[in-house]
């Protein structure tokens, strides 16, 4: 007998990027992430983390970089980020590609995931857990950047 794949969560649902422990050794205490909102930027700051989770603080940004509201803290656990990424295996095909961010190209995987009429497509380097290069929705045939590293 096998062990299972720590990568599918349940019956049911296609293999995630990552663990919840790679997620863990990926995003060390101090990691920020900076990512564009259709509200504008955020940093995304892991504070403290343990062997559970994390407490993670999502701070606004002016277009320059600099703080521009509250932050917002909360408590996530390592499954938790896990599951962000976990879809039913039905609705969703993973490809390996190659990707061009805004600092260089990268090897991704991309989830495509249908929901109803409308694909919706998450990339996350494979060499960067908690990463996401990019996810983007379609309505009435469009295709639309929301949220870019």
């Amino acid at each position: 007998m096998t062990d299972p794949d720590p990568h599918v969560l349940a019956p049911g649902l296609a293999p995630t990027p990552f663990t919840a422990t790679e997620i863990r050794a990926g995003c060390p205490e101090g990691r920020v992430s900076v990512v564009r909102h259709p509200d504008g930027l955020v940093a995304i700051r892991f504070a403290e983390g343990d062997e559970e989770g994390a407490w993670i603080e999502d701070t606004p940004l002016d277009e320059e970089g600099r703080p521009a509201g509250e932050v917002e803290r909360e408590r996530s656990t390592w499954l938790e980020l896990q599951e962000h990424a976990a879809f039913p295996v039905e609705h969703t095909t993973i490809d390996r590609v190659e990707l061009l961010g805004p600092l260089q190209q990268r090897r991704c995987l991309r989830y495509t995931v249908r929901r109803g009429t409308r694909p919706w497509c998450s990339g996350s380097p494979s060499t960067c857990p908690g990463c996401r290069s990019g996810w983007t929705a379609a309505r009435a045939g469009r295709r639309g950047r929301r949220l870019k590293c």
